[in-house]
């Protein structure tokens, strides 16, 4: 099947994520590619050709598809659109996050041909999963996305519903009760609160955070050019101290592809 077109879209605030969907869909670079960062500032708007191909990753929380993604999903539209989507976690579990995922996309029109659930560096958490995705993930994200590939050669014939780990109903999420300050380096600049996606951060005070919006992605403390914003205290350190001792064994990928 020749694919016209590669929609890549993502949600990453801390960058993984978007790394490695950006991975993937360098094998399909012979074709047009667009990127959308999905914000809740920024719409999605799009409908999908059978001609075309999505490529989508989104971060797991709470074992969980984020809650403000869901609404912007709604938002694309396939036509028996082949897609490959994935999730990205950090070492603990990524639960019902794939499944819910495709499921979502499955009642927009698209046909999952791929789907993959990766490691992480913790975005909360930094010294779980510390520097993943390596160079082991990074082969397993090779071979996933060239057997996607070349398995377009043979879509829509012998195409059917991905068996995908994970349960229905879906978990129910939880809050995560840590939330990012702000130290003395903050400038005002007012970048954080500009790309913040819940609009937690006041643009006026930008370390006036509402921590009943703010849901931890870390967005404001990759963006921040001062470094002035970061997790601390001692209920964060105290949680580091035995996420990370729980969570310390290495877990590998999971990837779910069609048979030809």
């Amino acid at each position: 099947m020749e694919i016209n077109n590669v929609y890549s879209i993502y949600f990453s605030p801390s960058g993984t994520t978007k790394k490695i969907v950006k991975r993937i869909s360098s094998f399909f670079r012979k074709e047009k590619v667009s990127y959308h960062s999905l914000l809740s500032q920024r719409k999605v708007n799009q409908t999908l050709s059978p001609n075309e191909l999505l490529i989508i990753g989104l971060p797991v929380f709470s074992g969980r598809i984020p809650s403000l993604c869901k609404e912007l999903l709604k938002e694309l539209h396939g036509m028996n659109t082949p897609a490959i989507v994935i999730v990205s976690y950090g070492n603990r579990d990524y639960e019902d996050a794939l499944i819910e995922l495709k499921n979502t996309l499955e009642t927009q029109g698209f046909n999952i041909i791929g789907a993959a659930a990766f490691i992480a560096q913790h975005s909360i958490f930094t010294d779980v999963a510390k520097s993943r995705p390596d160079k082991k993930d990074i082969e397993i994200i090779d071979s996933f996305s060239k057997k996607c590939f070349k398995y377009l050669d043979f879509y829509p014939n012998n195409y059917k519903t991905l068996d995908i780990k994970g349960n229905i109903p879906y978990r129910k999420i939880s809050k995560m009760p840590i939330t990012p300050s702000t130290n003395k380096n903050c400038n005002y600049c007012g970048i954080c609160s500009e790309m913040c996606p819940v609009h937690a951060i006041d643009m006026n005070n930008p370390k006036n955070t509402n921590k009943q919006l703010c849901i931890s992605c870390t967005a404001c403390i990759s963006v921040c050019p001062q470094h002035a914003r970061k997790f601390s205290g001692l209920l964060y350190h105290f949680a580091a101290k035995k996420f990370s001792k729980k969570y310390k064994q290495r877990k590998e990928p999971e990837v779910f592809i069609q048979d030809k």
